[in-house]
């Protein structure tokens, strides 16, 4: 903040400081006052002798010689395309929606602007890549300050925390808590994650490459559905028992079926999709809500819409449901399905690492995780994966039928031949 306060005054322009959360923001900085001074951190690092104004509602602050400083949430990052800043912060970048950044990067590059990530690790995820791109870039600057480096803690407080949140969660999940926090490690385990073991595992097989699919054989995509937030769509292959994961995509605001705005139509990510890599589709799989589920289209359901598209669109072929199953069930499946899986294509890496965000809720009171998933950026790719998981059927090779013993007779074989036979004409007397 201290860092966009010079640069506001530097250059005139827009100031963004992303939160993975929209509610994030206002408690952590908006309204969060500094206990060594008593002062909001707003206020300390955005005197109000260089405001010109302060909009409370909106988190927005203009200075006097014009730029402009607000708060807001990545996790609705299609809200922010459009307007122009040159600087923006990602605050807890590891546990925001990578979308983001690659949606407001365009606005920076188109600006000659810059762009800050400040986080503690949480997994080797999209923010890891990214730290470890930045350590060999030299047009990016990247530094880790665990915390017996910053002169915050001292040795007896930070020894004191590793025994309280092993006392709470275990000598094991609580060292690796102590050490993603405080120490900066990428390695520790993701607390609560769903999935993490299984992701694990497809990695330490090597499963998670780049490789040429069978264009001989169809793909199956399946989905989950979003408006305001994203909807996410996997690509796959069966063979056999086992899977091929092809691809991965998500958006948010998107239609349907949109033909006069193909850039934002369901449908036509489909179809360019299928023109990328060369592929024919054999079904299309979509959440029981879209049976019945409303958007737009003169009060069609989804999948009724989708199957009107298919009509103009021959290549997307066949839309279906998936079956319903419970929320833990279908994770348990999801979890099975990682055991299938051949190959993980690299181009589906955003969709593997939300997999392995995928995470529990942790309820301080009790100091227990709860059984259902906090809802964040994950949330829709890791529905989309249980689904995937419902739908999915062995590949089943079909085999000629035996050789007809022709000494046996078939009556449908008999009525046939009678029937072919010409008819006698009868005489009526």
């Amino acid at each position: 903040m201290a860092h966009t306060a010079c640069a506001s005054q530097e250059r005139k322009g827009g100031y963004w400081h992303l939160l993975p959360e929209y509610g994030q923001a206002r408690k952590a900085l908006w309204d969060a006052v500094n206990p060594k001074t008593g002062i909001r951190r707003i206020d300390e690092h955005f005197p109000h002798e260089m405001r010109a104004s302060t909009r409370e509602n909106e988190m927005f602050i203009k200075f006097k010689n014009g730029s402009t400083w607000q708060l807001a949430g990545s996790d609705n990052h299609s809200s922010l395309v459009g307007a122009s800043h040159c600087g923006i912060v990602f605050s807890e970048y590891s546990r925001a929606d990578p979308n983001a950044w690659a949606y407001l990067r365009m606005i920076l590059l188109e600006n000659d602007g810059w762009a800050g990530f400040i986080s503690t690790p949480f997994g080797k995820n999209h923010f890891y890549r990214m730290h470890a791109a930045a350590l060999t870039d030299p047009t990016w600057y990247a530094v880790t300050l665990p915390a017996d480096q910053t002169g915050i803690f001292t040795a007896e407080e930070l020894a004191q925390e590793l025994k309280e949140l092993q006392d709470e969660h275990g000598p094991t999940y609580g060292r690796s808590i102590w050490l993603q926090e405080y120490f900066c490690s990428f390695d520790a385990a993701i607390p609560g994650s769903f999935w993490a073991e299984s992701i694990d595992a497809l990695q330490l097989r090597g499963a998670v490459m780049d490789f040429e699919h069978d264009r001989t054989k169809p793909v199956f995509t399946v989905g989950d559905l979003g408006r305001t937030d994203d909807t996410a769509i996997w690509w796959y292959q069966v063979h056999g028992d086992q899977l091929d994961i092809l691809d991965f995509w998500s958006g948010s605001g998107f239609d349907i079926y949109e033909p006069t705005e193909p850039e934002r139509s369901l449908t036509h990510v489909l179809t360019r999709k299928a023109d990328e890599l060369g592929i024919r589709y054999a079904k299309h799989w979509w959440p029981h809500d879209a049976r019945p589920r409303r958007l737009g289209m003169g009060g069609k359901s989804i999948l009724q819409q989708f199957q009107d598209a298919a009509k103009i669109e021959r290549q997307l072929a066949h839309f279906a449901i998936v079956p319903r199953l419970d929320l833990q069930e279908g994770i348990q499946a999801g979890r099975k399905t990682f055991q299938h899986v051949r190959r993980f294509h690299t181009r589906a890496q955003v969709g593997l690492d939300a997999l392995r965000h995928y995470h529990r809720e942790w309820d301080a009171e009790r100091k227990i995780f709860l059984d259902h998933p906090v809802h964040d950026w994950a949330s829709h790719p890791a529905d989309g994966w249980r689904y995937l998981s419902l739908s999915w059927q062995v590949d089943q090779p079909k085999t000629p039928p035996p050789p007809r013993d022709p000494t046996v007779l078939i009556w449908g074989d008999l009525m046939r031949a009678h029937l072919a036979q010409p008819r006698a004409k009868e005489v009526y007397s």
